[in-house]
């Protein structure tokens, strides 16, 4: 088999300037199993297919995430307040049933793994960490790895860890606390990667786009707007896939005007991987001017 592969052809690609980009779109935390979990600022809730509200909490800060799994809840949340650890609120372990509070935890970063376990992140300061707890909250594995977590094929993470020069990477979490390492990454806090049907990876890494594969083998698919490490700062990315198409955006701060943006996106046809009855290189895309 062949790799994913996008078009050297971008099918659109424009900018415009703007205000600061919205924040996290409205709608449910999580959805499962005709259960939803809602949450606002003090307040949790969770609704079920008819609308009926099966049970409201109150909530010690501003709900960010949540993940639903073996009759548990795992709420993170952002605190009303800076404090020593920044803006970060407590992750709460709740009973799905009810929305009982299980345990208490710190953490940034979640994801739900088979086996009623699931897995905290922290990063920041002195900590680079992921925990492996089971489902009432007690600890059972960790290792010195932090960012976004992908869950099949094992666990895998696009890490994060917000220095210069970066040391992330795509690894892939195992038992006993042992990292299998992938990819070194260009920048240190690239957006939450897209995952293909097959388990690849789509990463945009400093406005290059990457795809890294279930053995974490990876390729670059295209140099959309490269940036040098000293101008990482200014842009956040994200990626969305429609149909055969995706979407992908950069915004940029203005680097003296408070409140001024400029967004990048392109729209690019992606392929899936084909037979080959010669296999050759990856073709490699290289779009606009590197920064």
């Amino acid at each position: 088999m062949g790799s994913w592969h996008v078009t050297v052809t971008v099918t659109d690609h424009h900018r415009r300037s703007g205000g600061r980009p919205q924040g996290r779109p409205e709608g449910p935390l999580a959805r499962r199993d005709g259960l939803e979990v809602h949450g606002r600022d003090g307040e949790l809730r969770c609704v079920d297919a008819t609308g009926r509200v099966r049970w409201r909490r109150p909530c010690p800060g501003r709900p960010n995430a949540a993940h639903v799994f073996a009759g548990r809840v795992l709420v993170t949340t952002d605190s009303f307040e800076y404090t020593a650890r920044g803006h970060l609120g407590p992750a709460l372990l709740l009973d799905l049933a009810d929305g009982a509070l299980v345990a208490e935890l710190r953490g940034e970063r979640g994801a739900a793994l088979g086996g009623g376990r699931f897995v905290l992140g922290l990063q920041g300061y002195d900590a680079f960490d992921t925990r492996a707890y089971d489902r009432d909250g007690t600890p059972v594995d960790s290792w010195r790895s932090y960012g976004h977590y992908v869950v099949g094929s094992g666990l895998r993470v696009v890490e994060t860890d917000r220095r210069h020069p970066t040391g992330s990477r795509v690894v892939r979490l195992l038992p006993g606390g042992r990292i299998e390492h992938g990819p070194l990454l260009a920048d240190p806090q690239a957006p939450e990667p897209l995952v293909l049907p097959d388990g690849t990876l789509l990463v945009l890494d400093a406005g290059t786009l990457r795809s890294v594969g279930r053995g974490l083998d990876d390729t670059v698919l295209a140099e959309l707007h490269p940036l040098a490490p000293d101008r990482q700062h200014r842009f956040t990315g994200s990626l969305r896939r429609t149909a055969d198409r995706l979407d992908v955006t950069l915004v940029e701060r203005h680097p003296t005007r408070m409140g001024s943006y400029t967004t990048h996106a392109w729209t690019l046809e992606l392929h899936p991987p084909q037979p080959a009855r010669n296999p050759s290189p990856p073709r490699q895309v290289s779009i606009g001017q590197r920064n």
